[in-house]
């Protein structure tokens, strides 16, 4: 695994990269904006309508206040090296709250599944929260219906540790609290 700093980390295969305001701006034109400034090859993909609300009203307004982390806030690109293309992406729903949890949502491109992208993802993301003053546990939710998802958690050693009707919660503890 490569060193990792504070504004990138790099796993085996994988560059995953906090985008900024503006290249945030660029992800939701789906114009290939945002592959040229960051010299990557063009990924389709699709937002829905659903995401791009999160985006524009949740996300981009967070990332552009001065007073806000926004590694916790922002989307991450996962690019893969070898293809030099996004193969999916991943945020942090959030800054640590007083128990030090963050939560954690990820997706990788359909056209990239099932090649474990998202799984070293994830274990590049717990190398980098490990480092983070007051984070202690990543947490995640998934729906009782992705089975994918949370066999992914699992591989990544995340326990279940609560359900509701329709979701598991997940938890990797990083830290003894």
């Amino acid at each position: 695994m490569r060193p990792i700093n504070k504004k990138m980390v790099n796993t085996t295969r994988l560059v995953i990269k906090p985008l900024t305001f503006s290249q945030l701006k660029k992800f939701i034109l789906l114009d290939g904006s945002l592959e040229e400034e960051l010299m990557i090859s063009y990924t389709p993909r699709v937002i829905s309508p659903e995401f791009k609300e999160a985006l524009e009203q949740t996300i981009l307004p967070k990332i552009n206040g001065i007073q806000t982390n926004y590694l916790y806030s922002t989307l991450w690109a996962v690019i893969s090296t070898d293809l030099n293309q996004i193969v999916g992406d991943l945020c942090f729903i959030g800054a640590p709250n007083e128990d030090g949890e963050i939560e954690i949502g990820y997706g990788t491109y359909e056209a990239f599944r099932n090649q474990g992208y998202m799984k070293e993802a994830i274990y590049g993301m717990i190398q980098w929260a490990a480092k983070q003053p007051g984070v202690k546990y990543i947490i995640a939710h998934t729906l009782k219906s992705n089975r994918a998802s949370f066999i992914l958690l699992k591989k990544n050693n995340f326990i279940q540790v609560d359900e509701m009707e329709f979701l598991y919660k997940w938890q990797f503890k990083l830290k003894e609290p």
